[in-house]
């Protein structure tokens, strides 16, 4: 095994699972698209680096090293940072700086580390300092909800909370359901018509794009386990 992984499910509004892991050897994993971003706390060889990832649009090759210990929260749709919009981390990240060796800057306040079981405990207190918020707007878009403002501003807004369209999340979500359903065996073609997909062609163009794999290969991996 590679690296050794735990999760759990938060009762906060803002948080939409907590990881934390411990890279046992070097590994190049391929990170599927994810509509939501995260805070990542990593220690290696007695250094600390934080930093605030974005939303990927499309699958993210990735170096882990061996040593490697890490925290991520990751946030709910529709939450962000007004400090570091969403739509300027989209593919990308920002490395926030150190402050000491357990304590770090974020808009100009300096912040323990996090651990854990401690995590809601700090997401609270960036909301109750403004650095942390929900946009309404999110939900309310993906589930067709009429708005009280203009398009303009509806669209301005989500790309603010989220930096991506309404209709790039939902392709992303499709198909990270798709591949869902192939790692739990069903059938390729079965899949293609639970999803929606308009042939087989599309899905894998699909799956291709935000997972980087195909779905034979999806397939494949999940009777090899």
């Amino acid at each position: 095994m590679s690296a050794i992984f735990e999760g759990r499910l938060s009762d906060s509004p803002y948080i939409e699972i907590v990881w934390r892991g411990r890279v046992e050897h070097d590994y190049s994993p391929v990170c599927p698209a994810d509509v939501r971003w995260n805070l990542l706390f990593t220690q290696y060889r007695g250094k600390v680096r934080v930093s605030a990832e974005g939303a990927t649009s499309q699958f993210v090759p990735k170096n882990q090293f061996e040593g490697s210990e890490f925290l991520v929260i990751k946030f709910k749709l529709g939450v962000f940072m007004p400090y570091l919009p969403a739509g300027n981390l989209l593919n990308g990240d920002a490395v926030l700086p150190k402050a000491t060796s357990q304590s770090f800057w974020l808009n100009g306040f300096s912040w323990q580390l996090p651990n854990f079981d401690n995590v809601e405990t700090f997401v609270d207190q960036l909301v109750r300092r403004g650095l942390l918020v929900r946009e309404p707007v999110v939900n309310g878009v993906l589930q067709d909800q009429t708005q009280a403002v203009s398009s303009r501003t509806v669209r301005r807004r989500f790309l603010q909370a989220t930096g991506l369209t309404p209709k790039t999340i939902q392709q992303i979500e499709r198909a990270k359901e798709a591949a869902s359903l192939l790692e739990q065996g069903v059938p390729i073609l079965d899949a293609v018509y639970q999803m929606g997909y308009a042939d087989q062609p599309h899905m894998t163009r699909s799956l291709k794009r935000f997972t980087g794999q195909t779905p034979a290969q999806i397939a494949r991996v999940s009777l090899n386990e």
